[in-house]
């Protein structure tokens, strides 16, 4: 077990300076245009995949980081250049880490090189779990999986929404009702192979903030999938829900879903995320502080700005920490006690929209324009405290998990 430590090696400050040139140097170049194209930015995932930044790889060397930093530092780099143009370049990882912890070794040697494609031919992938329905409320999910069993197969039907990559995908991972009587215990994740007859996208949203993610809903009409395509495989699944259906008769423990599998292994990334672009926007302020005269001197020599800036400073390192102690707790098999993961993703989310708040502040007029990138941070920030868990679903997560209560 690697011991928790707050000093970077040698190894990863050079994996950090090199994402950090990237982001500086290709990323934030590219992000008011494709901000305002409201566009999938090939040409820079490409970038991305020609350093070996976009693969299957790279992701694993962080995901298997010992230490659990790998992860976390390189989303922080990444979303420090820019949020919408780095969740394109990891939007495809929420799909990854969905058959990482599902799929057995077979599925996830198939299917995830085939997420990425390569540096000549890049692909994406979708998770999708969100419904029109059925956010937060996972148990109120409609897409069914129903077995064929004289052909092997699954046949899903339904309408997934808020996917990152939905209908442009390669690959799709998609969660649906195997046992409606089970509640969110009655969920399984299949994979959904490119070009699937059946599977089309709906509406594409045009969005507050990330606007160079695509996002959009994925149509389900009679999409068949061979059986090979559920995650875990159906003994697995058989297993799973007689013990669920034993435990509901006698009243028992809460058993883990699919989706809910995911997003605990992600939460602490998307903290990472948050801190990217708090620090980024605290950055912002502070050379505009330090260079920007009223009144015949500097702005940062008020008080009232000063220890903004010194709040936001102390906010964004606090949140870093909170997201390190949960990625190093995942990676070594530490127990979340105290639901950690959620009580990073919870206070770096709420930091990242506070901060870039305070550095639009700090600008006065400049922050609202465009020609700042602070109004795009603070746009881009807001995302954070909703997707994969709102802040409100992270506090009950935190709060029932300290009490053992059912909190509603």
């Amino acid at each position: 077990m690697a011991e928790f430590t707050m000093e970077l090696n040698e190894e990863q400050r050079e994996v950090r300076d090199w994402l950090h040139g990237f982001a500086a140097d290709v990323i934030r170049p590219a992000a008011a245009e494709w901000d305002e194209r409201e566009e999938t930015p090939w040409p820079v995932i490409q970038e991305a995949a020609k350093v070996g930044i976009y693969s299957l790889d790279f992701y694993a060397q962080q995901y298997f980081d010992p230490t659990g930093l790998g992860i976390p530092m390189a989303m922080e780099e990444l979303f420090w250049g820019d949020a919408g143009i780095a969740l394109s370049i990891v939007g495809t990882g929420l799909a990854a880490v969905g058959v990482l912890a599902n799929g057995t070794e077979e599925q996830i040697g198939t299917w995830i090189p085939q997420m990425y494609g390569d540096a000549n031919d890049v692909k994406v992938a979708a998770f999708c779990s969100s419904e029109p329905d059925a956010g937060s409320d996972v148990a109120s999910m409609r897409t069914r999986a129903v077995y064929d069993e004289a052909k092997d197969e699954w046949v899903l039907n339904g309408t997934k929404t808020w996917a990152t990559n939905g209908g442009i995908a390669n690959v799709h991972v998609v969660v649906a009702v195997v046992d409606a009587d089970l509640g969110s215990k009655g969920h399984a994740s299949f994979i959904v192979p490119p070009n699937t007859p059946g599977l089309s996208q709906g509406q594409k949203f045009k969005k507050h903030g990330i606007r160079a993610s695509h996002t959009a809903e994925v149509v389900l009409e009679n999409v068949r999938v061979p059986g090979s395509c559920l995650l875990g495989g159906k003994e697995k699944l058989d297993e799973r829900l007689a013990r669920a259906r034993e435990r509901a008769k006698a009243g028992g423990e809460r058993v883990k879903n699919a989706a809910m599998a995911t997003f605990e292994a992600s939460r602490p990334a998307v903290g990472a995320m948050a801190v990217g672009t708090a620090r980024a926007a605290y950055e912002v302020a502070l050379d505009y502080a330090k260079t920007r005269e009223q009144f015949g001197r500097p702005i940062i020599d008020n008080q009232g700005v000063a220890f903004q800036l010194a709040d936001m400073r102390t906010s964004v390192d606090a949140a870093r920490l909170l997201v390190w102690r949960a990625s190093w707790m995942a990676i070594n098999g530490r127990p979340f006690t105290a639901a950690e993961g959620s009580q990073s993703k919870l206070f770096a989310s709420e930091t990242a929209k506070k901060v870039t708040a305070q550095a639009l502040q700090i600008l006065g007029g400049n922050g609202y324009t465009r020609e700042y990138p602070v109004e795009r941070m603070h746009r881009d920030s807001a995302i954070y405290t909703i997707f994969e868990g709102t802040s409100e679903i992270q506090r009950l997560v935190i709060a029932r998990t300290l009490s053992g209560m059912p909190i509603r």
